[in-house]
């Protein structure tokens, strides 16, 4: 129907991912973001025009045709952004991305990962085992995949769709799952749903979209109680039981190696790419998916030792003699958990420092027991300021709050201009950057100094 297609946030993980979706479809693509980062350069060398100013003026030409342009808004563009305000007032058709990826999954089989966390892992770990097995995918991640390189892959011999299902916004709930995976439902986004009871709902409400002939993967233990269409079957994993679960763990030379137990038979000694704990339990959801799709179990041998992660996720950045850097895109208690568990069984007897950034005043101020608990065991903390992303300030709530809060009394704050400098200053053993905000954008300029840096 539309010839053209006008984001707005284009910089966006999922925005993107969808942005080269219709690029490769061959329709005219561009958009706005407040930000040129490195995300949004590449959109431009593929050919995308993008404005980084919110007048009209800025708009190309190309776009102000509402017959033909489809406007595709995120979420963190405020209801008064100009561009927007214009759009909808001359009275061009406006959705939201959740919605565009909705149509877009409709047309085949859509495989959806949703989970407070772990979801971006799952579907990379799941699209990876797809895409280089004889059954193929198409993926819209949420991350950009160390494999590829990119956040989108497609393959025309495919119908298969893995898609990352946020439940920020109650995104997820405009997509048609063919089969479905909940990988956690820590309550998180309490601003859009209220209270822990409203975010299970929410998830629950997921599951009744799941479509019939298709299965529901839920994580043991979760307190969710699926509404399952009929025909639709129910599995279960975890690390060590479930349908679908992991046997013989090792630990050991920097590699881990288990079984993958499935309800007919174990597939043996398997080696994950990406030593990291918390990836046994990630990869047994991918693979318990992968298989109920046919892959084989050579293919998920294969696949499987062959992942080499997701940028900002547990990436080592740098290893020697004198230090190691770690960047990792955890953002909630849970995932700080996981990520300090990690670093500290990599790295059992180096001091680790972490440097994070708070993003939301919202999810701060809901978790920040949650946070200061993780965060006090780290060897020592710096905080930067929060970053509000769409949000305005909250009195009272700020990583000074924060600060009080955490019992490790090696702790302070750091301006985010002056932590490459500050790092600089030092002789730390092993750094662990961590959240969701635009802390990406320091943590290469940290890199850089720590392999430069001449060493006492």
């Amino acid at each position: 129907m539309y010839t053209n297609y006008y984001f707005l946030g284009i910089g966006g993980i999922g925005m993107s991912a969808i942005a080269r979706y219709f690029k490769f479809k061959g329709c005219a693509v561009g958009g706005y973001d407040r930000v040129r980062s490195m995300l949004v350069e590449e959109l431009e060398t593929e050919g995308i025009q993008v404005v980084y100013k919110t007048d009209v003026a800025s708009i190309p030409e190309t776009f102000l045709d509402k017959t033909q342009t489809l406007i595709i808004r995120t979420p963190a563009i405020p209801d008064d952004h100009e561009q927007l305000c214009y759009f909808r007032e001359n009275g061009f058709q406006i959705k939201k991305r959740a919605e565009v990826l909705g149509d877009i999954t409709r047309q085949g089989k859509s495989l959806c990962v949703a989970g407070t966390h772990g979801k971006t892992t799952t579907s990379t770990i799941l699209a990876h085992l797809l895409y280089q097995s004889e059954i193929e995918c198409n993926a819209f991640l949420g991350g950009i995949s160390n494999n590829y390189n990119t956040n989108l892959l497609l393959s025309p011999n495919s119908n298969l769709i893995v898609v990352e299902a946020d439940e920020f916004d109650r995104s997820f709930h405009q997509l048609s799952p063919y089969m479905a995976i909940i990988t956690a439902a820590d309550p998180d986004h309490l601003d859009i749903y209220g209270n822990a009871a409203g975010f299970r709902e929410g998830f629950e409400h997921f599951t009744s979209l799941i479509q019939p002939g298709g299965a529901l993967l839920m994580h043991k233990g979760l307190d969710i109680t699926p509404r399952l269409a009929a025909g639709v079957k129910k599995y279960t994993y975890s690390e060590n039981e479930g349908d679908f679960h992991a046997e013989n763990i090792t630990i050991k030379n920097g590699e881990i190696r288990f079984d993958f137990v499935t309800p007919n038979d174990t597939v043996k000694d398997l080696k994950l790419g990406v030593p990291v704990r918390i990836n046994i339990e990630n990869s047994i959801a991918a693979m318990a998916i992968a298989w109920l799709n046919g892959v084989s179990n050579n293919e998920l041998r294969i696949g499987l030792s062959s992942y080499a992660g997701i940028y900002r996720r547990f990436n080592i950045l740098v290893k020697n003699e004198h230090v190691v850097l770690v960047d990792d895109y955890a953002h909630h208690p849970t995932e700080l958990h996981a990520s300090i568990a990690s670093i500290k069984a990599l790295f059992p007897d180096k001091k680790i420092t972490g440097v994070f950034q708070p993003h939301l005043y919202t999810r701060t101020r809901d978790f920040a027991d949650g946070f200061a608990k993780e965060l006090s065991q780290l060897d020592e903390i710096i905080l930067l300021p929060i970053y509000p992303a769409r949000e305005l300030p909250i009195k009272g709530v700020s990583s000074e709050m924060l600060l009080d809060k955490i019992g490790n009394k090696h702790k302070m704050l750091c301006p985010k201009e002056d932590l490459v400098q500050l790092l600089a200053s030092r002789n730390d053993e092993v750094i662990v950057t961590l959240g969701a905000g635009d802390i990406d954008a320091i943590v290469p300029k940290i890199k850089d100094m720590l392999v430069q840096k001449k060493w006492n």
